[in-house]
C-alpha cells in the first residue's frame, strides 16, 4: 500500500527526516574532510562492563549473582573484522567473580569462555564477530544446590557493512560507519543438559558518529539466547584445561532499538527490526577454568 505524507505514521515521518539529517551531515563531513579521512579515522568508546548484581535462575536450584568490580573497556567502533576462530590463550581470570561466603573453593570453578562467530540480526548479516570474552563462576552451594555467580563480558564493537546508511565510496569504508558491541543483558544460567547450553542474554549497543550513547538494541527487554551445542566438543588440553565447541542460536528474537533520538527509525529499517525470525548466531568458542584454590588470593 502507498503511504502519503499526509497519512504517514509519525514515527516514518521522525525516520525519513533523521535520514534527511544524516545524508547532509555524511555529505558535510566527506566535502570536508575528504571520504578517505572519514573511514580511516576510528571512533573510540571507553564502555563500563555491566556492574548490576543480578539473580539468574536455574531449573534444578537457586543461582547466587554477585556483582563485578567496575572495570573499563576501550573500544574502536570501526574496527578491523574479527578473526575466524577464538584466540586460544592465554587466558585471563582477572574476571573472576567473589564467591558466597562458606563454599568449598576447590568445588567452584571460575570459567573463562573465548568466542567468534556470525550474527544475523534483522535482515543484516555480520560475518565475523569480534571475541568475546565471558567469565563466571559456578559451585556447590552450602545446601548442596547449584550455585552460579557473574563475572563480566569484553568485546569490541563489529562494524555493521554498509554503515548506518548502507553507502559507501570505492575504495574506502561507509560515509556513516555503524558497529554493534554486545553487552551482558542481566541473565544467564549456564548448566547445561545435553547438546542445550543454557541461557544468555544480550543487548547490541549501536555506535555511530550521530547516534546517542544510549542506542541500544534490547535495551528494554534483552535478547535471549538459548545456545545449542553444533557437533561434538573437542579437548585442546588437559593441562591447562581447554575444550573446543561450536554453538549457534537461530530462534530468539530481536526488538527495536531504543534511546537512539530521531535517528531510531532509520536504525531499526536499516538493521530490520524488530524482527521475531530469521535471527541467528553462530559460535566457535574455547573454554576453560581454574578452582578457586588455584586462583591468587584478592
Amino acid at each position: 500500500m502507498e503511504i502519503t505524507a499526509e497519512k504517514r505514521h509519525p514515527a516514518v515521518r521522525r525516520g525519513a527526516a533523521g535520514l534527511a539529517v544524516a545524508v547532509a551531515l555524511a555529505t558535510t563531513i566527506t566535502a570536508t574532510a575528504g571520504s578517505s579521512a572519514v573511514a580511516a579515522t576510528p571512533t573510540v568508546a571507553t564502555v563500563a562492563v555491566d556492574t548490576t548484581p543480578t539473580v539468574a535462575t536455574n531449573t534444578s536450584a537457586s543461582v547466587v549473582v554477585a556483582a563485578n568490580t567496575s572495570t573499563t573497556a576501550t573500544v574502536a567502533t570501526t574496527s578491523a573484522a574479527a578473526t575466524a576462530a577464538p584466540p586460544a590463550g592465554p587466558y585471563d581470570f582477572g574476571d573472576c567473580p567473589a564467591i558466597p561466603a562458606g563454599v568449598d573453593a576447590a568445588r567452584w570453578k571460575c570459567e573463562v569462555l573465548t568466542a567468534t562467530g556470525s550474527l544475523t540480526l534483522g535482515s543484516r548479516t555480520v560475518p565475523e564477530l569480534a571475541p568475546m570474552t565471558l567469565t563466571h563462576a559456578e559451585g556447590p552451594l552450602p545446601d548442596g544446590s547449584d550455585g552460579q555467580v557473574w563475572g563480566a563480558l569484553r568485546s569490541a564493537s563489529t562494524p555493521v557493512p554498509g554503515g548506518l546508511l548502507g553507502t559507501g565510496t570505492a575504495g574506502h569504508g561507509p560515509l556513516l560507519p555503524l558497529a554493534l558491541r554486545p553487552e551482558y543483558g542481566g541473565r544467564s544460567d549456564f548448566y547445561s543438559t545435553g547438546n542445550s547450553l543454557g541461557l544468555f542474554t544480550l543487548r547490541f549497543r549501536a555506535l555511530s558518529p550521530l547516534l546517542p550513547h544510549g542506542c541500544v538494541i534490547g535495551g528494554d527487554a534483552p535478547i535471549e539466547l538459548r545456545l545449542q551445542r553444533a557437533g561434538d566438543s573437542e579437548w585442546e588440553s588437559q593441562d591447562p584445561p581447554v575444550i573446543r565447541f561450536d554453538a549457534y542460536d537461530d530462534t530468539f528474537t530481536a526488538p527495536a532499538a531504543v534511546g537512539c533520538g530521531p535517528l531510531g527509525r532509520l536504525v531499526d529499517d536499516r538493521l530490520g527490526l524488530p524482527r521475531t525470525a530469521g535471527n541467528a548466531i553462530t559460535l566457535s568458542a574455547r573454554y576453560t577454568f581454574r578452582t578457586y584454590d588455584r586462583l591468587p588470593a584478592r
